[in-house]
Formats: C-alpha cells, sequence, structure tokens
C-alpha cells in the first residue's frame, strides 16, 4: 500500500489532466449525470471542455491524477457549462430537458460557505487515505477563502461518503426526500452536511500557502507531509 507522502495535492487540475480528472469524476458519478449527459463519451468530452480548473483539489501519483474534490465559490464550481453551451452540445431538441435535469442537481452556496462539488478516488487508490487528504486541502481553502463553514450533499446510495464525512467532523442538518429521482437518478434521498472552519483549518491554511479560489490564484503542490491511515476509506 502507498503512504500518504507519496502523493502530490495541487490545489488546481493540472495543465493537461482535464480528461484524467473526468475518468475519475465520471466513474463515481456517472449515474447521477448520466440521464443529463448521456451518452458517456460524449458527456466526458463535454465536462472535460468545460472544467473549471482552479475549483479543484487534486492528488497525484508519478504525475497521474488519483483522485479529485471540487469545490464552487464565487458563482463557479469544478463543473461547468451553461445553457448555451448544453444546447451547442445536444442540440435544442435534446438539450432542453437536459438542462432542466442539471437545474434539479444544481446548488448555491449560501454567504460564507463553501460548497463541496463531489470527492472521487481512482479505484484502485482508494482505501490508502487519498479521501481524507483532499478534504483537508478543501478546508483550507475555505479557510483561506474567509468561509464560516462547508457544505455537502450526499446521496442516500453512498453510505460510504457520508461515514467518511462524519469522521471530518460533517453534521447532517437536512434530509430531502426524493423518491421521484430514484428511477432516474439513482438516488431517493439528499442529505445536506456541514461541517465549520476552524482555527486548525486557517493556521494549516496559513502554513502551506493555501490561496484564494480566484481565477488568478497560483496553484500550490506539495507532498503530503502526514502518516498514513489505517482503514481509511474513500468516497465517491
Amino acid at each position: 500500500m502507498r503512504s500518504r507522502e507519496s502523493y502530490e495535492i495541487r490545489q488546481e487540475v493540472p495543465h493537461g489532466a482535464e480528461r484524467q480528472v473526468v475518468e475519475i469524476y465520471w466513474e463515481a458519478f456517472g449515474r447521477k449525470l448520466g440521464p443529463a449527459l448521456d451518452p458517456p463519451a460524449k458527456a466526458k468530452s463535454f465536462l472535460s471542455a468545460h472544467l473549471h480548473r482552479d475549483r479543484g483539489i487534486t492528488a497525484l501519483v508519478d504525475g497521474r491524477v488519483v483522485g479529485v474534490a471540487g469545490y464552487k465559490l464565487g458563482g463557479r464550481g469544478l463543473t461547468g457549462g451553461g445553457a448555451r453551451d448544453v444546447l451547442s452540445a445536444y442540440g435544442h431538441l435534446a438539450g432542453l430537458p437536459r438542462l432542466a435535469l442539471l437545474a434539479l442537481l444544481d446548488r448555491t452556496p449560501a454567504k460564507g460557505e463553501l460548497l463541496m462539488d463531489g470527492i472521487a478516488v481512482d479505484p484502485g487508490q482508494r482505501g490508502t487515505g487519498i479521501g481524507s487528504l483532499l478534504l483537508r486541502e478543501i478546508a483550507a481553502v475555505a479557510a483561506a477563502n474567509g468561509c464560516r463553514r462547508i457544505r455537502l450533499d450526499v446521496i442516500d446510495v453512498n453510505p460510504r461518503a457520508r461515514a467518511l464525512y462524519e469522521r471530518h467532523g460533517f453534521k447532517a442538518v437536512h434530509t430531502e426526500r426524493t423518491p421521484y429521482l430514484r428511477r432516474l437518478l439513482g438516488f431517493g434521498a439528499v442529505t445536506t452536511m456541514h461541517r465549520p472552519v476552524t482555527a486548525a483549518d486557517r493556521a494549516y491554511a496559513g502554513a502551506t500557502g493555501a490561496g484564494p479560489g480566484s481565477d488568478d490564484a497560483a496553484a500550490t503542490g506539495r507532498t503530503a507531509d502526514e502518516p498514513a491511515g489505517t482503514g481509511d476509506e474513500e468516497a465517491r
């Protein structure tokens, strides 16, 4: 098993790695996004073309992306592409119902809130602590941007992800039942979870130089410096 020290953590999607990120992201969230963006090959091309590189934290091994955590801040998330882009890619007739489905999945962070936009780890790297490393970096970005809390939404068919989040201080605040989406998107409930940004997060952000999530922010890259965990599960 690879130790955490051998992972490089970057506060961006590296140039040229968009497709690597999308492959990992789609493996984790394709079931949910498929009805809006399928077929898979076209969906991956669309996501790659509209990825916001400065809204993702990545974990790399030997220059290859093995994990990604996206977030939404300042009106932009990891996955982009507006209505015009969807209609251009899929056509007006097929694009309009896709826009309706995407609207069901869209979320807007509150003031002072960083919204997580999914965390995904390469199947061959799960159980090695990457999820924990990515969550720590997300907290550092939130702290660097003056956010007071982090928010995420986890679906009912992903208990492993919820367990990871709870281990890292997230608490459930609300569950919305969505039985009408079970057959279409594969889940029947969404739980919103919050975690406050702590003094420890701010100290870590200052020590590591975590930059603001703005378009002109300089990406930071470093090797993970904490010992490997025991039995740490990764979330999709």
